[in-house]
């Protein structure tokens, strides 16, 4: 696909991504408004994102981010970037509905193909792996690099999940000699932690708890202790991941208190069990290796039920 012919006939775009945006949900809707911005003036192009956390104030034009969806507008393209289903672009589903074309470039196994025009990569790392192969590499700039590169380290964990293939480090250094500081991307927008996070983090490691002889492990944290410490779901990136770390651990599983009995679920596996699977179940959706869903009930009986699901799949292994 090329991004350009397809919007050739386009005065007005709209681009739009995930609830709860990610790094490659911001890399790639960022990437996207940059190089349209840069390489077609003439359009007029909005972007649509939930309020980001500071750690993204790097990406450039981020402040041009709307938050709030514009219902009397009627889009010539809208463009739908790392999401797998119409649900889980709300509050801006109106404006996907009503616009004349829309275009759906993702890279979840679960993608439902829900736009006139798809390109949906299941086995890529990121969408803005697959963003890449819609830009012309010529026209592709410092500012626009920027946003590529950090959707790609999200979500290949810097180039250490299975996700990761020779292309993904092709593109990454592709995007790398376009003069990007990338050292200062990986460490302010995926490491960097603030001392709240840090005291989060190691409250939910404290806490935490090994079964299934010791291949899964979860551990959860309340409304209660979120208000405590004055923080929402954007301030407890990366728990899921810590804990995926535990020695011996092939499963990891992370929630937190969206709602009166209601959590927000977070799924990783290293190498067996296909957690993408098991969050389809909940009515999610995500990776073979990450994958997420919300659900209602105690905290106990949501990981019974996972770990039912995990234990269905050894199952079928052995």
């Amino acid at each position: 696909m090329n991004i350009l012919e397809e919007l050739k006939d386009a005065k007005t775009v709209g681009i739009t991504g995930h609830v709860r945006p990610d790094g490659d949900c911001v890399g790639s809707t960022m990437g996207l408004y940059n190089f349209l911005k840069e390489n077609r003036p003439d359009l007029d192009v909005r972007v649509y994102l939930e309020k980001l956390g500071d750690d993204f104030n790097f990406i450039p034009r981020i402040n041009e981010i709307k938050n709030e969806p514009d219902l009397d507008l009627k889009f010539d393209v809208f463009i739908v970037l790392d999401c797998s289903s119409l649900d889980r672009i709300e509050p801006f589903a109106e404006m996907f509905i009503y616009a004349k074309k829309t275009i759906c470039l993702d890279h979840h196994i679960s993608n439902t193909s829900f736009a006139d025009v798809n390109l949906v990569e299941p086995t890529w790392s990121s969408t803005c792996e697959v963003l890449f192969t819609c830009l012309d590499e010529n026209l592709i700039s410092k500012e626009v690099a920027t946003c590529i590169y950090t959707g790609i380290i999200h979500d290949t964990g810097v180039f250490k999940y299975s996700c990761t293939s020779a292309n993904t480090m092709t593109i990454a250094g592709k995007m790398m000699e376009k003069g990007i500081d990338y050292s200062s991307i990986i460490d302010n927008s995926f490491y960097a932690k603030t001392y709240i996070q840090n005291q989060i983090l190691g409250r939910a490691l404290l806490e935490s708890v090994l079964f299934y002889d010791g291949k899964c492990i979860f551990s959860s944290v309340s409304k209660e202790i979120m208000d405590f410490y004055g923080v929402d779901g954007k301030s407890l990136g990366g728990i899921v991941e810590q804990l995926r770390l535990t020695d011996g651990v092939e499963v990891a599983i992370f929630m937190y208190e969206i709602g009166d009995g209601e959590y927000k679920v977070s799924l990783r596996s290293k190498s067996v069990i296909d957690v993408s699977k098991i969050s389809t179940t909940f009515g999610g959706g995500g990776h073979i290796r990450a994958a997420g869903f919300s659900a209602k009930g105690s905290v106990h009986s949501i990981v019974n039920k996972i770990g039912a699901l995990i234990e269905e799949q050894y199952n079928e292994i052995s």
